[in-house]
């Protein structure tokens, strides 16, 4: 959830924590922090409540060139408040730490220690680490035997890097649950981060540290440990070019990514496809063998893909397929069979919830396929099977191109496995494959649609809140899109199931209350308009989206005639994704990184 980034060399210490965590504040900006020793031992910190420009201003007067080393933290708050004296780093008498992840045990931990007289500023559990830290520091010979004593006895998840006066010039660091990359150039120069991109431009290759592992760091050095043993881990090349993660002229990155997927869906299908048969040839060939059942678990959007991709997979595939909620399944002591394929969804391969659930679904020896957009991430590396979706470096928060990429994925999964399982016929099969192809042209913006949202938009502004109703694939994506509207505009909104409208919704619907109708034409377009209606009848407000005129709907955007029900859900993807955007907008949000949230999340 929240992004780290450590330095060890000779160069601008500030200046390289400042660009490392702005690559990062997509994953939490409540506030951010930064500690930096120079050759001397000298420590100085700096923290801000609020974006990392903050920080920045604070430090503005201040230089760190010359050896030395340095941590800095952009946060999204698990534990206290928002404000500076809960910031990281957190710091005790001569020790400075930061850290992602959720400390479980810290109650007990601070109770213990506050039973020995130390005294605590932070409602934090990261504070604990670094009072624990300098409290067995005090017994022992060796910092690093201190640290390493520290970590034996933290329950959590945990990214952590800790300096401290009595190790001049190294950096501790340890990682469970939660992702750290580690990487060292020829220069020298040591690098610490949550995700690659601060590291792009410095590095080569980087270790992708397995849970578990711990050590310590200087200049030109680092040692790994796992389990008391000296570790060699493996490493990965990074990419070259981070001028893919740019703005490129649009006001926002969620808008840049809207546009994008065009695009990055050419990207998912390049190669997939080849005279009218599917080609997934990172699957192991008995990856479907003696399959009866799918399981797919997913959080967030990433759920409203699975879901949707529960239809296809039932229909077409004609395979009973469940969707479960990561956050959920975990703990409710599921019941797995080993002929169910458990397939997760993830962008970041982060998520902390889906790659508990996997862990859980490869313990009962299930076979298991991640659907994940960064390769090396946690969950690409668990999977026994993965299929990258190809949608490129996603910074807005609210995700868009993941979310499309991965619906056009599982998509692909699901018309493999019918041609493979020979239940759909061979006509049929190729009319899907052209539908799929067709998918990117779908996707791009006509020219005036946002011109026209931007005009609708304001009417939207006031109110006591939004439904979503869709039927069938239209459902799940009716929560995307109130899912979308919630995350940047922050006004109230709920998706529901068109036909769960009269067991209860309705009773909320009048004149300000407005509801956004999916209405396609080539699947259950009758019964949907009918509950439709039923909103018309109670004076309710409806904005609809079809391809068929609606003179009932107060505001109306007619959707192109399509011969697939699945062309008129990418097209209406587009038009809900556009419209939160725009009402966001309006409503002078920042809509790259909306309140309270970020886009990778490390924690339960």
């Amino acid at each position: 959830m929240c992004g780290i980034v450590g330095y060890i060399g000779q160069k601008e210490k500030k200046n390289i924590i400042l660009n490392g965590l702005k690559e990062l504040e997509y994953r939490g900006y409540d506030s951010s922090g930064m500690a930096i020793m120079d050759k001397n031992g000298k420590i100085d910190c700096f923290k801000a409540v609020g974006k990392i420009k903050n920080l920045e201003e604070k430090t503005k007067n201040f230089s760190s060139t010359g050896q030395g080393i340095a941590i800095g933290h952009t946060r999204w708050a698990t534990h206290g408040k928002p404000t500076e004296i809960n910031a990281h780093p957190h710091f005790g008498e001569y020790s400075f730490v930061i850290h992602n992840g959720i400390i479980e045990n810290y109650k007990e931990l601070k109770d213990e220690l506050e039973k020995d007289g130390i005294k605590f500023l932070s409602q934090t559990d990261t504070e604990v680490i670094v009072k624990l830290f300098e409290k067995i520091n005090q017994k022992e010979s060796d910092p690093f035997k201190a640290f390493k004593k520290t970590i034996s006895r933290l329950i959590g998840a945990y990214a952590i890097l800790l300096i401290t006066k009595k190790a001049n010039g190294k950096i501790f660091f340890a990682k469970n649950a939660v992702p750290l990359i580690v990487g060292k150039n020829d220069d020298g120069e040591i690098f610490f981060s949550s995700s690659d991109s601060p590291l792009i431009g410095f590095l080569k290759d980087v270790a992708y540290l397995d849970d578990n592992t711990y050590g310590v760091a200087k200049f030109s050095d680092i040692k790994f440990f796992k389990d008391e043993n000296e570790i060699n881990p493996s490493k990965k090349t990074l990419p070259s070019d981070r001028s893919f993660a740019q703005k490129e002229g649009f006001r926002f990155f969620m808008e840049k990514e809207i546009y994008e997927q065009s695009v990055v869906a050419t990207e998912t299908l390049m190669g997939r496809i080849k005279n009218n048969q599917i080609y997934l040839e990172e699957l192991d060939k008995e990856l479907f063998d003696n399959i009866d059942e799918i399981i797919m678990c997913a959080c967030g959007t990433s759920y409203h893909a699975a879901i949707t991709a529960s239809y296809l997979f039932e229909r077409v595939a004609q395979i009973r397929t469940k969707v479960e909620v990561a956050s959920e399944f975990r703990y409710k002591d599921p019941v797995l069979r080993k002929n169910s394929l458990f397939i997760v969804i993830s962008q970041s391969g982060e998520t902390a919830d889906t790659l508990e659930a996997l862990k859980i679904a490869k313990d009962a020896g299930l076979k298991t396929l991640a659907i994940c957009n960064v390769d090396n991430s946690s969950i690409v590396r668990l999977a026994d099977n993965t299929l990258l979706t190809r949608a490129g470096i996603e910074k807005g928060v609210a995700s868009t191109k993941a979310f499309s990429t991965q619906v056009i994925t599982l998509w692909l999964v699901v018309l493999y496995l019918a041609n493979l399982n020979k239940t759909i016929s061979q006509n049929e099969f190729e009319k899907e494959l052209k539908t799929l192809l067709k998918i990117p042209k779908i996707l791009e913006v006509p020219s005036d649609l946002q011109e026209k949202l931007h005009r609708l938009s304001k009417h939207y502004l006031h109110g006591h809140g939004f439904f979503f109703i869709g039927r069938d694939v239209f459902y799940p994506l009716a929560l995307e899109g109130a899912l979308k509207l919630k995350e940047i505009s922050y006004l109230h909104a709920e998706g529901y199931a068109s036909g769960e409208m009269k067991h209860g919704p309705i009773a909320l619907v009048d004149e300000k209350l407005y509801t956004i109708a999916l209405m396609p034409e080539n699947i259950l377009y009758e019964k949907t308009r009918s509950n439709v209606e039923e909103i018309v009848a109670r004076d309710g407000f409806v904005f609809a989206l079809s391809p068929k005129e609606f003179d009932l709907s107060d505001d109306f955007i007619k959707t192109s005639k399509q011969d697939h029900y699945m062309s008129e859900f990418f097209e209406m993807l587009v038009i809900l994704q556009i419209f939160a955007l725009e009402v966001a907008i309006r409503l002078g949000n920042d809509v790259d990184m909306p309140r309270n949230l970020a886009k990778s999340v490390t924690v339960e």
